[in-house]
């Protein structure tokens, strides 16, 4: 095998004959996604995008200072030294991150069956300080995103969003984002509308918050997958050179396991799963064992609510998570540190972090030593099971591989 730029290795054949399926993809939402799909009373604050240079392929947001350009939202595939955050022209953006007709194409180029398929603009707008405005640019995405996955729905599982307003809407919007055919929800890093003067949490409190059991229990019982990606809360802001800022995303993950597990509701819901996006998984052992260890030695002095079992154990049966290129996260799996049936492998495609169109080479490379089972779980079974797609993959067997 050749290796190609950045320690991409090239021309690998498929890794395995089960199911191999991405976790975490994304679309690049097109200019008319929240314009021509918004309820109308919210039109002239609709997102809309801009293509002129020197920034290229642009989004403005009424209501959020920063513009969004797409160039790295879209720049899967290329070398390192020609990453830009701006510069790239819409036409210049993969087309298959908005037209669902070239998405398969996409696919087959890297050896995928499917993709769990994520907003990429949409991940921003739940930092938006306007929830009204964000509601309707969530329905407006919703509706969006449904007919994009309709093309092709044995292969795109679209997450719907919702702003949680409010409990008795957010179940309502769990309902239209099922009948709309889609398969998850992302749900934004803090509900409802930010109040600082409670440490970021929502009107309605955090998610530990007991107001919110009517809604875990809804997305229980309608089998949609809650997810938290990262970059959907509040921001860390990092010291020193620009790349540090990097390192930290996966931050916001972190404090919403934490929530969910010391705020004891997985206790009050033992059939409820979360999906940690994006934020890799080579560090969950060292997180779950500090965990055990706050909750054991300081739960006292730091108040805690009594939990029924270790932290460790909460995440290792309820807390799922993705990665892309995670040499660690294998190497776990492979030592039985980390629980296999809880990692879930993503391309990330066509964001700038993808492994696409290498990862039959990466998958090759770093799943040496797994046991076919393994790898079989990791790389597509557990998807599989989770989402419920076994009517798409009904010879997901694990060992045939």
């Amino acid at each position: 095998m050749a290796l190609a730029t950045d320690n991409r290795i090239e021309s690998a054949p498929r890794v395995t004959k089960t199911p191999i399926i991405s976790a975490d993809s994304h679309i690049t939402e097109p200019g008319w996604t929240y314009v021509d799909n918004i309820d109308p009373a919210f039109r002239d604050r609709a997102p809309f995008l801009t293509d002129e240079q020197p920034d290229g392929a642009t989004f403005h947001i009424p209501g959020m200072p920063q513009a969004v350009r797409l160039a790295l939202h879209s720049a899967a595939g290329k070398p390192s030294d020609q990453l830009a955050m701006k510069g790239v022209g819409f036409e210049g953006l993969h087309r298959a991150g908005w037209d669902p007709e070239v998405r398969v194409a996409a696919q087959e180029q890297d050896g995928v069956d499917g993709e769990v398929i994520y907003p990429s603009v949409g991940m921003l707008l739940c930092n938006h300080p306007d929830v009204d405005l964000k509601k309707a640019m969530f329905d407006a995405y919703n509706r969006w995103i449904a007919g994009y996955c309709a093309t092709a729905p044995d292969r795109l599982y679209g997450c719907g969003q919702t702003a949680l307003r409010s409990v008795d809407e957010g179940i309502s919007d769990l309902e239209a984002i099922k009948a709309a055919g889609l398969r998850g929800v992302m749900l934004p890093g803090t509900p409802g509308t930010v109040d600082e003067s409670r440490s970021g949490s929502g009107t309605n409190g955090d998610y530990d918050d007991p107001v919110w059991e009517p809604f875990f229990e809804a997305a229980i019982e309608l089998g949609l997958v809650l997810s938290f990606h990262i970059l959907t809360g509040k921001a860390y802001r990092p010291r020193g050179p620009k790349l540090n800022s990097f390192m930290s995303i996966i931050r916001g993950n972190q404090d919403l396991i934490g929530t969910f597990i010391f705020g004891a509701v997985f206790d009050r819901h033992p059939d409820l799963n979360i999906v940690c996006v994006e934020a890799d998984a080579g560090w969950a052992p060292h997180y779950a064992y500090r965990m055990d260890h706050a909750y054991n030695r300081h739960r006292n002095w730091l108040t805690s609510p009594e939990l029924q079992r270790r932290p460790s154990e909460y995440f290792n049966d309820h807390i799922y998570v993705t990665f892309q290129d995670d040499w660690s996260a294998f190497r776990m799996a492979e030592a039985g540190i980390l629980p296999a049936d809880r990692l879930l492998w993503a391309n990330d495609y066509p964001h700038s972090d993808s492994t696409w169109p290498y990862s039959q080479g990466m998958l090759a490379e770093q799943t040496k030593g797994l046991s076919t089972e393994t790898m079989a779980k990791i790389v597509g079974g557990n998807v599989v099971e989770l989402y419920g797609l076994q009517s798409l993959f009904p010879t997901n067997t694990a060992g045939q591989a």
